[in-house]
């Protein structure tokens, strides 16, 4: 007998049908003599809805109602879910962030998880419950209601199969699973039958959007399997956990896309010791998280600092730069919100030179111009033009040998249509 840990997102969830089937595949992995805690996103765009009403409200909500506000989202899906269990005839519990005890630290939107306290989720599986989380909340130390930031119900899965001793984190979603690209993006994407922590991690930076990164970092960091997989079909998915013999070594994993970032330049800044201290002190200092960076050969003792942030801190990061161009002696400065990063991804590339010099050939052949450079051990990203990135993604799936013989075909059935199906293969 295994334990469980399944999490559905807010497409999963997104209305009373498919909710009554998530129930259905709970109790199908209850009956099959494993025991299972599910964890659950908003319902379908429920976020995006609340945050709009905040800002209907005010500009700039302060962030503790704000996470107050925005926790209701999965409390709502956790109920019905929870109702949806006991009207089928098993019994089902649903806990919010605190009552599963999720403790946090007091970032607000952004909260890290500092410790799980799970004994209330252990002792309702013992006595045969379907315990139901609600992802992507938690409480700090002073009893506030915190939340983890987007897609932070990946994370409070992973949490809570931790806190358990789960034998699997399944994460299921509108994908099977872990493809060597965005299959809407190129279509001749494959699926990855299993993939490193490593790997999993340096795609979900650089873009890739199946899982959290820092979903992927907790699962690395304590050794838990993750098993992303979809919520339309019975199919296997994608195992994440720590590389072994069995996995393929290919040179390279997958690729992957950012279009959410922006790039500021700095313009005209003098060229002398302390000047990039002090402005990314300042961002820092302001909470913008930023990416590449990147400073221009010096010219006449001046010279021109570059870097990347996520759009959502480019409000913040131009009120930093404002109030620093005349302490630094810049002269002005640029923003470039069409921009794009695409990355190359995998453990191969410690050992296999060429790796840049095949990525860079295979753009320049497809006329893509690239504006910033960034590399690690197992990661070679460029910046492009934000108009070119299906271009660059398809071109560099192709180069490194990566397309599969079949070609993606997105469906998205209904509960009803899925049922029917279900019932026409019996």
């Amino acid at each position: 007998m295994a334990l469980i840990v399944a999490k559905f997102g807010g497409t999963s969830v997104a209305s009373p049908e498919r909710i009554q089937m998530v129930a259905k595949r709970l109790i199908a992995i209850k009956q099959a003599g494993d025991d299972v805690v599910a964890v659950v996103s908003a319902m379908g765009k429920t976020t995006d809805e609340l945050v709009g009403l905040a800002r209907a409200i005010s500009k700039n909500p302060p962030k503790r109602e704000l996470d107050r506000l925005l926790s209701t989202g999965e409390q709502v899906s956790m109920t019905l879910l929870a109702m949806a269990i006991e009207a089928s005839g098993y019994r089902a519990m649903s806990f919010t962030g605190r009552q599963a005890g999720i403790q946090t630290d007091t970032d607000h939107s952004k909260a890290k998880i500092t410790l799980i306290h799970a004994d209330r989720i252990i002792t309702a599986v013992k006595a045969g419950v379907i315990p139901v989380v609600a992802g992507f909340q938690g409480i700090d130390q002073n009893g506030d209601i915190t939340t983890l930031g987007r897609g932070g119900s990946d994370t409070t899965a992973v949490a809570v199969a931790y806190g358990i001793g789960a034998d699997v984190c399944e994460i299921y979603s509108d994908v099977d699973g872990v493809y060597t690209a965005d299959p809407r993006v190129a279509p001749r994407a494959r699926k990855l039958d299993q993939i490193s922590y490593e790997d999993m991690l340096e795609l979900s930076g650089a873009g890739a959007g199946v899982l959290q990164s820092r979903a992927v970092e907790f699962a690395r960091k304590y050794n838990v399997v993750i098993h992303s997989r979809s919520a339309f079909s019975d199919a296997p998915g994608t195992l994440i956990k720590e590389a072994d013999s069995s996995m393929e070594q290919a040179v390279i994993s997958g690729i992957a896309h950012d279009t959410s970032e922006v790039k500021l330049t700095i313009r005209h800044v003098p060229d002398m010791p302390g000047i990039a201290a002090r402005v990314f002190s300042a961002l820092a200092g302001n909470s913008v998280n930023v990416d590449m960076i990147i400073q221009n050969i010096s010219e006449d003792d001046f010279t021109d600092i570059t870097f990347t942030c996520p759009e959502d801190d480019l409000e913040r990061a131009e009120e930093v730069i404002q109030g620093s161009l005349e302490r630094i002696g810049g002269r002005d400065y640029v923003v470039d919100t069409n921009i794009a990063k695409v990355s190359v991804v995998g453990t191969g590339m410690k050992s296999s030179p060429g790796v840049a010099a095949k990525a860079f050939q295979a753009l320049a052949a497809s006329d893509v111009n690239i504006q910033l450079i960034s590399t690690s051990p197992i990661r070679l990203s460029v910046v492009i033009s934000g108009d070119q990135v299906d271009l660059a993604v398809r071109s560099l799936h192709t180069a490194f040998d990566l397309d599969s013989d079949k070609v993606f075909e997105e469906t998205m059935l209904s509960a009803e249509e899925l049922e029917a199906k279900k019932n026409k293969g019996r």
